[in-house]
């Protein structure tokens, strides 16, 4: 399918600490304001629950509410919905990412980085695959918040004249006291492999009364903000990524053709 204009929405949201409903509730608030027929629409990392690592609270399976929840405000809004959730699966514990089209079908792809400093590691599996999905010609590489800090695993390729992905997309818990690195990542994710970036984060106080001011963006392949979300505050931000502007970049900036080519063993 030919690429046509990505219309990208993402929802910076405060996020209940470790209570399900009440984030289910306030979600559909927040998409209720979703305007201009997005392709696209973007939530936090935990979406359901916020970022813990409390299975017993918060863990479901795929057959569960959340993931439910995810399938019937895609259809209702005629847009692909990406969010993570804590999932229970083979008597493992994932983060697991799951891109929900508006006809129910899903793609899912799990948390490649588990964060040390919170002790993720040692209660998730981690994710074995990068996935590339594709929504209206767009290629995109979906990841997870920690997945930001390894440049590796958010490679883009270049092979006889086409790119592994258009555009990628990082879903976090991002506190604020590491705010400068999350920003200048994003724009750094964008100029070296020449995507477009798009950061969903969110805001408030987790259970651990570690503060998250949002600062979620949608980058061109320049690093350059199309919206920047203000910090600290709950916004619904939108921009319409440009099929047209990414090929004349790339056709004039063939940065791509120098790329060092590798092998990512996992």
């Amino acid at each position: 399918m030919p690429m046509q204009d990505l219309r990208v929405t993402f929802i910076q949201a405060n996020l209940f600490w470790e209570e399900r409903e009440k984030n289910l509730d306030h979600f559909d608030s927040l998409l209720s304001r979703v305007t201009g027929q997005p392709d696209l629409i973007l939530l936090p990392e935990m979406f359901n629950s916020g970022f813990s690592i409390n299975p017993a609270a918060c863990a479901e399976t795929m057959d569960g509410p959340s993931v439910e929840y995810l399938r019937s405000r895609a259809e209702n809004k005629n847009a692909v919905i990406m969010a993570t959730l804590l999932i229970s699966e083979g008597g493992n514990y994932y983060n697991r990412l799951v891109c929900m089209f508006p006809d129910g079908r899903y793609e899912t792809c799990d948390k490649r980085h588990l964060f040390r400093l919170s002790g993720e590691n040692r209660i998730f599996a981690n994710g074995k695959q990068r996935k590339v999905l594709e929504i209206k010609g767009w290629k995109i590489l979906p990841l997870v918040c920690y997945d930001l800090r390894f440049p590796v695993w958010s490679k883009n390729t270049w092979s006889e004249g086409q790119y592994e992905y258009d555009l990628l997309v990082y879903l976090a818990n991002w506190p604020a006291c590491r705010s400068h690195p999350w920003k200048t990542l994003l724009a750094a994710r964008a100029m070296e492999n020449q995507a477009y970036v798009a950061g969903a984060n969110r805001v408030g106080d987790d259970g651990h009364g570690n503060w998250h001011s949002g600062d979620s963006v949608i980058l061109d392949a320049k690093g350059i903000p199309l919206y920047a979300a203000p910090e600290g505050a709950e916004d619904i931000g939108f921009a319409a990524c440009s099929a047209e502007n990414l090929k004349i970049f790339r056709d004039s900036c063939t940065i791509g053709m120098d790329w060092d080519q590798f092998t990512l063993n996992v």
